[in-house]
């Protein structure tokens, strides 16, 4: 006959097991977008697992498992390693804090795709200064904003952040408070990008400087939604199907490169934490990077050259 044991840990179901984890999300301060995509993750891992199985019964058949049945019912090989990473996360915690037995868990492989960007032909398209004797504010403003993200490359959330008081035309800086790892990021400003924010504040008549950069139509901060549906409507009125607003990220890095800028320097723009973030970031640029090579041949060049005679 077994001996009755005393419990040396507390049992929790699998969901008490995420919501533990969403508790310690908010205990570091995690953004209430971060912790909104991981309640959203949780909500489809509930579809395969029982909310209310014991933790302790996830184990490395049942992780698997799951891997096979996300790459069966998904067709994207990105949207099933957005969950495993989130799943991945959660289980470490609870490792961690030991509810939960160690074993190995790892994504699935997925072949890189280059990265879309804004060819040159919508470029031409998208930056033509509108007629200001015709246009709208909200066309105009558009504009300016469309100069900014291609002139910057910043990312949407550090857009819709920047207030007037956080460009200093003097010295030719943008300020960026608020960014993705919470860093401050400070840029530099090129004289075409200045020229047009003097003007854009002509028409934009704040009151004071605290007041938000880029707003709708009510002078209120853009939202996510409205940054991107502006743009969607300024896009199709210029003939150019394609819209995002990370795309222009993805040109300004694009760009950057095909013109000689330095890696580092890219790094630090972007604010990226490290220089293999930036590097991985342009490792997707290789199609046209090839591309340029092929049109230098350096083999070409100088195999004329050579004179070799054969015995």
């Amino acid at each position: 006959m077994k001996k009755i044991k005393m419990t040396t840990k507390e049992t929790l179901t699998f969901k008490e097991g995420c919501n533990l984890y969403l508790d310690n999300c908010r205990q570091r301060n995690l953004r209430q977008g971060t912790i909104n995509h991981y309640k959203q993750s949780y909500t489809q891992f509930y579809k395969y697992f029982n909310p209310e199985m014991p933790i302790e019964e996830m184990t490395k058949t049942k992780y698997n498992d799951y891997v096979v049945y996300l790459t069966e019912t998904l067709n994207n090989d990105v949207s099933v390693n957005a969950y495993l990473r989130d799943l991945i996360t959660t289980l470490h915690f609870l490792m961690d804090e030991g509810y939960l037995e160690r074993f190995k868990m790892q994504a699935i492989k997925v072949d890189k795709t280059a990265v879309e960007t804004y060819t040159e032909e919508e470029l031409a398209k998208l930056l033509k200064k509108p007629d200001i004797k015709k246009c709208s504010f909200a066309e105009y403003q558009s504009w300016v904003m469309t100069c900014f993200l291609f002139s910057t490359g910043v990312r949407q959330r550090s857009l819709n952040n920047i207030k007037i008081s956080d460009i200093d035309f003097d010295n030719k800086f943008i300020t960026l408070r608020v960014t993705k790892n919470r860093k401050i990021l400070v840029i530099p400003m090129e004289n075409g990008l200045k020229n047009i924010l003097t003007e854009y504040l002509k028409y934009r008549q704040h009151k004071n400087t605290d007041e938000y950069l880029f707003t709708n139509i009510y002078g209120q901060q853009l939202t996510k939604s409205t940054g991107y549906h502006r743009l969607y409507e300024y896009n199709k009125a210029r003939g150019v199907e394609t819209t995002g607003l990370h795309r222009y990220r993805h040109t300004f890095a694009k760009q950057w490169i095909l013109n000689g800028g330095n890696v580092v320097t890219l790094s630090t723009l972007l604010g990226h934490s490290s220089l293999q973030i930036t590097q991985n970031y342009i490792n997707l640029l290789v199609t046209d990077v090839s591309k340029q090579v092929e049109d230098i041949c350096l083999l070409d060049k100088f195999s004329g050259k050579q004179r070799i005679k054969m015995r």
